[in-house]
């Protein structure tokens, strides 16, 4: 196998068919060989094709609820899941619109992330951080393990939201040098294709052609997207979008 892609599936709100149509996204948009992996505390209705493998208990010492969104940091582990090689994770609420080799040809033996968006208000008068998204990254599996062990080392800053406030900002500090994504590979959703307000109550959210990952991070997610999002401010609401059926159920 010359790649794999992991993911991770907890609880009750994303059922297993996230995970079955990003497999079927990549079967339609990867032309290399690869391995899909899920790691989930429940395997059941997952398509054949996608690995299912145990989901990472807690670090020592935890003493927070578990699963915890810094579950994220445990794929880093030597010998997770069984994985080597260049690995792309991918939040299972997100939508392969287009070719995704390039993400293992860019910058091969390097960790790649996403830069995080933000809102146009915030970048008025700032730069912004130099932080990664989560949502979408890659790392040499077996050859990282550091970053997992940085964690364990520095569990407490890590979870001081007085320096890093989300696991993302940790895993950017964590991984050390990052290679950005070129930012029309991954898309946010609320960011690219939603409207701003006041737009945003009178015109539906349209798609970026070239966009190859589609983000749905935070809410709303691609089903709520489809019916339409009523957010807890005027600015956050979205009308339906129907093109985001289509191209999560047929890429």
């Amino acid at each position: 196998m010359d790649a794999n892609i992991l993911c991770l599936k907890w609880g009750t709100r994303y059922p297993a068919l996230f995970v079955n149509r990003l497999y079927a996204g990549a079967k339609r948009h990867m032309e290399r060989p690869f391995r899909f992996v899920c790691a989930t505390d429940d395997p059941s209705g997952l398509d054949k094709g996608i690995e299912a493998a145990p989901f990472p208990g807690p670090p020592p010492g935890w003493k927070r609820r578990w699963p915890h969104i810094f579950a994220k940091l445990a794929v880093f582990r030597d010998g997770f899941a069984g994985l080597e090689g260049p690995t792309l994770f991918l939040d299972i609420d997100q939508i392969i619109t287009g070719g995704i080799d390039c993400f293992f040809d860019w910058k091969p033996g390097s960790f790649c992330m996403i830069r995080n968006w933000i809102e146009l208000r915030k970048r008025i008068f700032r730069a912004p951080p130099k932080i990664g998204n989560s949502s979408c990254f890659r790392f040499e599996a077996g050859k990282s393990g550091y970053i997992w062990e940085k964690f364990l080392e520095e569990q407490d800053l890590a979870l001081d939201q007085r320096l890093y406030r989300t696991e993302q900002a940790y895993m950017t500090h964590a991984a050390g040098k990052v290679e950005w994504w070129p930012a029309d590979w991954v898309r946010s959703f609320k960011r690219s294709c939603a409207r701003t307000f006041p737009l945003n109550l009178f015109l539906p959210p349209k798609f970026v052609p070239g966009t190859r990952i589609l983000c749905f991070h935070g809410n709303p997610d691609p089903d709520q997207a489809v019916a339409g999002f009523k957010g807890r401010h005027l600015n956050a609401t979205t009308l339906p979008a129907p093109w985001v059926a289509d191209l999560w159920e047929n890429g």
